[in-house]
């Protein structure tokens, strides 16, 4: 299939998702973010903008040498020519010509007071630097689209310009023309009316980009297709200035998985879930745990009743099979949760708990009433799967998983005038038959005691050493009982391999804290005996 002359797949996270506040790429970093999009499949690729920013510059340079791009074609971004000047001689048009990119894109001013205001020309004018920049790029031998700026704006105030603005273009040579909804203040049946009008009154090939000011960029995108445009420009994870861009994953998994369009090359949507998240880790913006079709929680079931009805069926609670894009079904144990939902849950940890017998019925009856007890305390098991997978080995096999006993533990706190506090804790416990006396300091309680318990368990067991704690996460539970209230700790463990995360409650920070490192720490040595 040649997406290149069928339907166009553009993303532009590389320039207008980076305008997103506190998102700051590199080069490696772009460089690294197209190799995934190219995974993805989509068409084109929008890198930034040569000779306006020094960074894109040595973008396109390093890509010329570094990116091997399967699916996709680079394209670089500028404006059209400054007013009285030739396209030719136009050094920020030169920098695109001299890019390397097969593709480029040009914004141009659309709206009559944009152009007389913003631009401080005429109208005249303006129609004249499309005209030459498209007609220049294009004979130098360069693909151009049009990207027409705030042209629905544009079009309502002066519909007749705004049309001449994209006919200029194409006249020219455009290949496409895509109509920007750049404040992001269209709602759908707007995008619909406007883009069926600019295909049936332009002939030319048209496009779409919409940002999500009104939290309709993505049924704007569908809307402009189903209106005839077939090129759609979105940023994956929906990254963007303001509210951001529209999401290029939810834009073309609709296409592909709800309107039957082959928008990207057989099989590679599956990856949609890995790339989402793969990308986010470049970014440093942690991946939206609701974001459609990709995050977390996706298709994370929580209620007994949904949970009873996927056991049977679990397209009955979905509205797709997960697989198609690389994400999973993921089952909650929470107070809400039923019997079927620890059923399941627990054939997700690898139990079969969905035996007849009156021993397994009373077994899921006992899991299921310690959890909702717990919960009624203040714990979490929804993101805490390790330990609920402790309170459920202890179920089945009638012991808790343990491999020290803890005779006692302490922390103090040191504080002197001008200096930082230091934390000191003592663990007393045994392992292994030996009894281990071991203290730790920190920068705080809970540091001071994470590397007493990691330091006195290591004496038996060498492989802790592996362990790091990568995240800790602290709530009050009853505010209103003040510096009396109940506190739940998560802690995320990594042992270089994979994480896991461990729930503690109690009636202070210390208190909880422990708690959740004994089950990490255990839930590791654990795991490490079962490889």
């Amino acid at each position: 299939m040649d997406l290149h002359g069928a339907f166009h797949v553009y993303d532009t996270t590389l320039r207008d998702g980076a305008q997103q506040e506190g998102l700051n790429l590199s080069v490696a970093d772009k460089l690294s973010i197209a190799r995934q999009l190219d995974d993805l499949g989509v068409g084109y690729i929008e890198g930034g903008w040569p000779g306006a920013n020094p960074k894109d510059t040595e973008f396109f340079r390093r890509a010329a040498a570094e990116l091997d791009l399967r699916h996709a074609r680079l394209a670089a971004f500028g404006a059209t020519r400054r007013a009285g000047v030739r396209a030719a001689d136009d050094p920020l048009v030169a920098a695109l010509r001299d890019s390397g990119a097969p593709v480029v894109t040009l914004v141009a001013k659309s709206h009559d007071r944009h152009v007389e205001l913003a631009l401080r020309t005429t109208l005249e004018e303006n129609l004249a630097m499309v005209r030459d920049t498209v007609a220049h790029l294009r004979a130098e031998g360069q693909q151009v689209f049009l990207d027409a700026e705030h042209f629905f704006d544009g079009y309502r105030d002066n519909r007749d310009y705004a049309l001449e603005v994209l006919r200029t273009a194409a006249e020219a040579g455009a290949d496409v023309v895509a109509l920007c909804d750049t404040n992001g203040g269209m709602l759908p049946a707007w995008v619909a009316d406007v883009v069926h009008d600019v295909v049936e009154t332009t002939g030319a090939r048209v496009g779409i980009h919409c940002h999500n000011d009104t939290g309709c960029a993505v049924a704007n995108t569908l809307a402009a297709v189903d209106a005839g445009a077939s090129h759609v420009q979105g940023t994956i994870n929906g990254y963007g200035e303001r509210t951001g861009n529209a999401d290029l994953i939810s834009v073309v998994a609709n296409l592909q998985l709800k309107l039957d369009r082959a928008v990207l090359p057989d099989g590679l949507l599956s990856e949609a879930t890995r790339i989402a998240h793969a990308v986010a880790d470049v970014t440093n913006f942690p991946p939206a745990s609701r974001q459609p079709y990709v995050g977390t929680s996706a298709f994370t079931h929580k209620a007994g009743l949904h949970a009873s009805a996927i056991k049977v069926d679990p397209a009955l609670y979905q509205h797709l099979d997960p697989v198609a894009v690389g994400n999973d079904m993921r089952l909650l144990v929470s107070d809400m949760a039923g019997r079927a939902s620890i059923e399941l849950k627990g054939r997700e940890l690898g139990f079969d708990l969905s035996g007849d017998s009156a021993e397994d019925r009373a077994l899921v009856t006992r899991v299921t009433e310690r959890v909702k007890a717990l919960e009624s305390r203040g714990y979490t098991f929804e993101a805490a799967d390790a330990s609920f997978e402790l309170l459920l080995v202890e179920e089945v096999d009638g012991v808790r998983p343990s491999y020290f006993d803890v005779e006692s533990w302490r922390v103090i706190t040191e504080t002197r005038p001008g200096d930082e506090a230091v934390s000191e804790a003592t663990v007393k416990l045994r392992a292994d038959g030996v009894r281990y006396v071991v203290t730790g300091e920190g920068n705080g309680p809970v540091n001071a005691l994470d590397q007493a318990l990691r330091e006195a368990i290591g004496q038996a067991y060498p492989e802790v050493a592996k362990l790091e704690l990568i995240d800790y996460k602290v709530r009050i539970l009853d505010q209103g009982h003040g510096t009396d209230a109940i506190t739940r700790v998560l802690i995320e463990t990594s042992d270089g391999r994979s994480s896991w995360v461990t729930v503690g409650v109690g009636h202070n920070v210390i208190e909880a804290s422990w708690d959740a490192l004994v089950d990490a720490v255990t839930f590791g040595l654990r795991r490490h005996h079962q490889s």
